[in-house]
């Protein structure tokens, strides 16, 4: 699995095949790499900022992507903390987490999916 771009690739012979993945929801974007990437930098870094500083991406269009995540789930993935004498921060929560391995789980299962069809492949 390639956690660089949302592209799974395989290759056989001649030809290359793959997919990628994304989850909408009411004909919105729920998630993607792109998102779920985010997601795991807020986790790494405890701030939305630093995680947006980290990608070159603006603090507003950080806010907009984790404020549209949160609206389309059962619940809130990433809540703000309170300030105090280290500032405040972002956190993802428990929901997060779970989204989180959910999606994982799904990239490896879609990965198998994918070496399942060398054998179609193969027969082109």
């Amino acid at each position: 699995m390639n956690k660089s771009n949302d592209m799974f690739s395989k290759a056989v012979g001649d030809f290359t095949y793959g997919g990628r993945i994304w989850i909408d929801k009411d004909g919105k974007n729920f998630l993607g790499l792109g998102k779920i990437h985010f997601l795991e930098l807020i986790k790494q870094h405890g701030s939305m900022s630093k995680a947006a500083a980290s990608l070159n991406m603006s603090y507003s269009k950080a806010w907009g992507l984790v404020d549209s995540m949160n609206s389309l789930a059962r619940k809130p993935l990433v809540v703000k903390k309170t300030g105090g004498a280290g500032g405040g921060g972002a956190e993802i929560t428990e929901e997060g987490e779970r989204i989180l391995e959910l999606y994982w789980e799904f990239c490896r299962n879609f990965e198998l999916f994918l070496l399942e069809q060398r054998e179609v492949i193969e027969q082109l």
